[in-house]
């Protein structure tokens, strides 16, 4: 699904280098009342061994916590918006951390880098620092956004794809849509699934495919988005193979 710009960034002598960013609901099953669903955690993270074996790429992993908690939830009940926000922080924490248990239980080494300074669990995030696992073989994980409120993981994903110079930012869906359409697709019958899109399309048509914010830092920093499910059982390798998948937006 990559165009032959978006491919042939990942060529040369260094490996390709992707972000991907992951809700927190996907963590969680719609046929289980637990907040992170095991089942679900663990068939994400085989995937994730897979890939990051078997197609050389050097990963790294933006978790969210809306299955825990979201800040607008907690302002919308009349929490202050910033200890509220701090609050969904925190919850990505927990999530990155079952994540990495997962994933390290399959024999891949990772490391969960904290925003939000808590030695006793999680590295600080220091940039070069993230390269440097990442350089090493080690699947990345971040965790606590960016570390400051009001900004989304969507945000945050965005940020720390430009800040470690990664080729391409994954937008892994969790609801069933397969990519961007003109409309939802599961209010309106007739939408229709684009296969790629530029930056200014999303912004002129005002398409909610990730908050408008993490949309207008990657057409500035020239990053490139794959939207795609990533409940679909075999779909992280499909998008990172460069096969028809979801939306790429340039």
């Amino acid at each position: 699904m990559l165009t032959a710009d978006a491919r042939a960034a990942g060529d040369g002598e260094r490996r390709r280098r992707i972000v991907l960013k992951m809700s927190g609901e996907a963590l969680a099953s719609s046929a289980s009342d637990e907040t992170i669903d095991a089942d679900v955690v663990e068939r994400l993270a085989g995937e994730i061994v897979d890939v990051h074996s078997e197609l050389d790429v050097e990963l790294a992993i933006m978790v969210g916590g809306g299955n825990i908690w979201r800040g607008t939830t907690g302002e919308g009940k009349g929490l202050d918006r910033t200890t509220s926000d701090t609050m969904g922080m925190l919850a990505t924490v927990i999530n990155a951390l079952a994540l990495q248990d997962a994933v390290e239980r399959l024999g891949q080494p990772t490391r969960v880098l904290s925003a939000v300074l808590m030695a006793e669990v999680a590295e600080p995030y220091i940039r070069r620092r993230a390269i440097r696992h990442l350089e090493k073989g080690r699947v990345v994980i971040f965790a606590a956004g960016m570390g400051n409120p009001y900004f989304t993981t969507d945000t945050s994903a965005a940020l720390r794809a430009a800040e470690i110079e990664a080729e391409l930012l994954l937008k892994g869906t969790h609801s069933g849509v397969d990519g961007v359409y003109s409309a939802d697709p599961k209010v309106d019958s007739s939408a229709v699934r684009y296969d790629q899109l530029t930056f200014m399309d999303v912004i002129n048509k005002d398409l909610r495919v990730m908050d408008m914010t993490a949309i207008t830092f990657c057409k500035d920093n020239g990053l490139p988005v794959l939207v795609f499910d990533l409940m679909q059982p075999g779909n992280l390798r499909r998008a990172l193979a460069g096969e028809e998948i979801g939306t790429l937006i340039t």
